[in-house]
């Protein structure tokens, strides 16, 4: 009769050997490392073929202009553009640009909405990476209040 601590080893032995192999897609295979240590926008949409960056109508940003308390501030992004390939949510003065990705294709709505934390006032982008290397963005500047005064 086999032990639980067996069957685990075994299983893990069994997952790692089905992963190496690619038979078994893990999510940290997806991990874009110089995307997560940009420490500028451009950078960022750089790590997601992002070569150029343009100002657009079609992407816009949610957000508010007052946040109380930094350590949950809502935010969105959404995009009209057609050929997006992924959506970025980006805060400029945060210690990592990058806030949130979405892979994006027919099938999806590009509308997201997430959380952020934020340390200090700073603006907000939302950038949509196209299929043709163009990023296009829409930014916002949200001024994070200390002690949650709201003054």
């Amino acid at each position: 009769m086999q032990t639980r601590r067996q069957n685990m080893k075994q299983t893990v032995a069994l997952v790692g050997a089905l992963a190496s192999t690619g038979l078994l897609p893990l999510p940290a295979r997806a991990f874009n490392k110089k995307a997560f240590e940009a420490k500028s926008v451009l950078d960022a949409a750089k790590a997601f073929g992002g070569d150029t960056l343009v100002e657009s109508k079609e992407v816009t940003i949610q957000g508010p202009d007052i946040a109380e308390n930094g350590a949950v501030v809502p935010l969105g992004a959404a995009t009209t553009a057609a050929g997006v390939k992924h959506m970025l949510i980006l805060v400029e003065k945060n210690p990592n640009v990058l806030v949130a990705m979405f892979n994006v294709s027919d099938a999806v709505v590009p509308n997201f909405a997430t959380r952020a934390k934020m340390g200090q006032s700073s603006d907000v982008y939302a950038l949509a990476v196209m299929n043709d290397g163009r990023a296009l963005f829409a930014k916002k500047e949200v001024k994070v209040t200390l002690g949650g005064c709201g003054g």
